[in-house]
């Protein structure tokens, strides 16, 4: 089941409000219980001074009777308040229930509780002892109020309390899903628009300037992937349309050349001729076959394994020396220069092809007679191996291109320029794909009629992806 961001959000504005008036309506409880008893001790206490100064001042057991009766006059009919005088002498006691008082008294001067039999909530009590005066022995002045009134009132302000917190938190549900709805209008909106593209509106993009803040990197950064899936989009097209000319180009010659031959009757020899033809179209369609599969594998992630220390310029020498035939041929020389001494953890095999494919192009384009020079550059984190030649200069809007598959900069190129040295386009890619199955990279640029193209790999091995 889809969680919902606005069930999310008003769920935590709900979790909110009910911990905020919790707090608040525990801190307010709180303060509300303190003042009720700071209360009943204030009442007590002025009670009990009224009561104490005419006591102590009362020693005679014929004015005692007006004690009594004064005493009867402040205890209320409700009995919230309560008094007793505990003494030795019958004659100078009070209040009701005297004998129960006795046992069950065990309060020292000061505040205490008191708890008679048949009601529900203790008496709060305020004890102190009186010195003896003329005939009146020492006696015990007791005043207690009823706990009751201040205890419902702190029941009815709790069931209050509660009753409002919990309209507070359904009140404040409802405003969050209302904010909610609000606030994921855009959302919502930005959704139905996104939901609009498709293959043949790839170039449309969301648009940001109504969106608030939060959205608008978020709607940048889908308007970026929007790029990328387009150009990503439009490569895969062009690609196919590449690999069909390129698959159709041999696989007419093939069929043209074989029509040609079965026309009419042809010797041994003619047959021979043919099928050496066709053989050469066949391996041109073997190997741009066998190219597409390895960029697709390093599409697929595939990384050099078989990891070896070696020499840069040793490996490098290596792939001359096997163009020492068509080098000498174009009269042409390759050096090689730099920090020969660099040494780096490479698949050999998928080193030298790169190094072939690259040095391949240098002869492809440069005149008869060109030195050919490969510069080894190495820093602290990569080796850079960049293969120079002389020739037509390269349109800057090229460079960025020159490794991207089938990709040509000349497109007046005829198929029989195409075929004569990895002429299907895909040698650079294949050198930018073997640089990154090593963790390196690609560069290219064309300076005053010398074209350099080359790539990284690291200095120490590791391959990073």
């Amino acid at each position: 089941m889809k969680r919902s961001i606005k069930v999310r959000l008003v769920a935590m504005f709900a979790l909110a409000a009910l911990l905020i008036f919790s707090l608040i309506g525990g801190a307010l409880y709180g303060v509300l219980q303190r003042e009720l008893a700071r209360h009943q001790h204030d009442e007590l206490n002025t009670r009990f001074l009224d009561t104490q100064y005419m006591i102590e001042h009362n020693g005679d057991p014929a004015r005692w009777p007006r004690v009594q009766a004064k005493l009867d006059t402040l205890t209320p009919a409700d009995g919230s308040f309560r008094y007793w005088v505990l003494s030795d002498d019958p004659r100078f006691q009070y209040g009701k229930d005297l004998a129960d008082i006795e046992k069950i008294d065990r309060n020292p001067n000061g505040m205490g509780n008191l708890t008679l039999r048949g009601r529900a909530y203790p008496l709060h009590t305020l004890t102190k002892a009186l010195p003896a005066f003329q005939e009146r022995p020492a006696v015990r002045l007791i005043v207690a109020v009823d706990a009751a009134p201040y205890m419902h009132t702190l029941h009815a302000f709790m069931i209050a309390l509660v009753g409002l917190s919990l309209l507070g938190v359904v009140l404040v549900m409802l405003l969050g899903y209302w904010i909610a709805q609000v606030g994921l209008r855009p959302l919502k909106q930005l959704s139905t628009e996104a939901q609009s593209l498709g293959p043949k509106t790839l170039s449309q993009r969301l648009q940001i300037s109504p969106l608030p803040g939060e959205l608008s990197d978020l709607t940048a950064a889908f308007n970026g992937a929007l790029e990328r899936m387009e150009g990503a989009y439009n490569q895969m097209e062009a690609f196919n349309a590449d690999v069909a000319h390129e698959l159709r180009t041999p696989l007419a010659n093939l069929i043209g050349e074989t029509q040609v031959a079965l026309s009419r009757q042809r010797t041994a020899p003619q047959f021979e001729e043919v099928l050496q033809s066709n053989l050469e179209e066949l391996e041109r369609l073997r190997s741009i076959i066998n190219d597409m599969l390895f960029l697709a594998r390093v599409d697929q992630g595939e990384a050099a394994t078989s990891l070896v220390r070696t020499s840069i310029a040793l490996e490098i020498n290596k792939t001359v020396e096997f163009f020492e035939f068509v080098l000498d041929e174009s009269k042409m020389t390759v050096k090689v220069k730099g920090d020969i001494n660099a040494e780096a953890s490479i698949e050999t095999s998928l080193f030298k092809r790169a190094m072939s494919n690259l040095l391949h192009n240098a002869i492809q384009h440069s005149t008869p007679g060109a030195a050919i020079v490969v510069t080894i550059t190495q820093q602290p984190a990569i080796i850079g191996i960049a293969v120079s030649n002389p020739g037509k200069p390269i349109a800057e809007n090229h460079l960025p291109r020159l490794f991207d598959r089938f990709y040509r900069v000349d497109a007046a190129r005829n198929d029989k320029d195409q075929s004569q040295l990895h002429g299907h386009g895909l040698g650079l890619a294949i050198v930018k794909a073997i640089a990154k199955m090593h963790g390196g990279g690609v560069f290219a640029n064309s300076i005053e009629g010398v074209t350099t193209i080359g790539f990284s790999i690291p200095a120490t091995g590791a391959i990073t992806h």
